[in-house]
């Protein structure tokens, strides 16, 4: 006897990211990457913000000092969060003016796709694709 899966449904609900400082992690996502902030709350480790990114919501919630940093990538597991640009230089020139840090890039990997990463606080890399033809 073969028996049936049921297929549940999923919908995006949120990232969750930590930091020791939510406050200043957001506002570098507000001025960087143009997040807006939807809420704060207080949570038992101090304070949640939450932010909408591009229609994503992300948790940036307090941790105590000391907590371990994600590793250096290439590593298992979430490596980084991928946002298309119209235009690769100026955002850039915007997301480093407003605090993130230039990891590597710009790059072409092949014809049409323009790349970069950029460094977010506490460690969280975001790729930047310029997609063209």
């Amino acid at each position: 006897m073969r028996e049936t899966a049921v297929m549940t449904s999923f919908t995006f609900d949120h990232f969750h990211l930590r930091s020791p400082d939510p406050e200043a992690a957001a506002r570098v996502w507000v001025n960087a990457l143009g997040a807006t902030i939807r809420t704060r709350m207080e949570v038992p480790a101090g304070i949640r913000v939450v932010l909408d990114l591009c229609g994503l919501t992300l948790f940036l919630e307090q941790v105590p000092p000391g907590t371990a940093v994600p590793p250096a990538a290439p590593h298992a597991g979430l490596e980084h969060l991928g946002l298309g640009v119209p235009d690769l230089d100026a955002a850039l020139a915007s997301a480093t003016a407003a605090g993130a840090l230039l990891e590597s890039g710009p790059s072409s990997p092949r014809p049409g796709l323009r790349i970069a990463f950029v460094t977010m606080p506490d460690g969280v890399r975001v790729e930047l694709l310029e997609r063209k033809g």
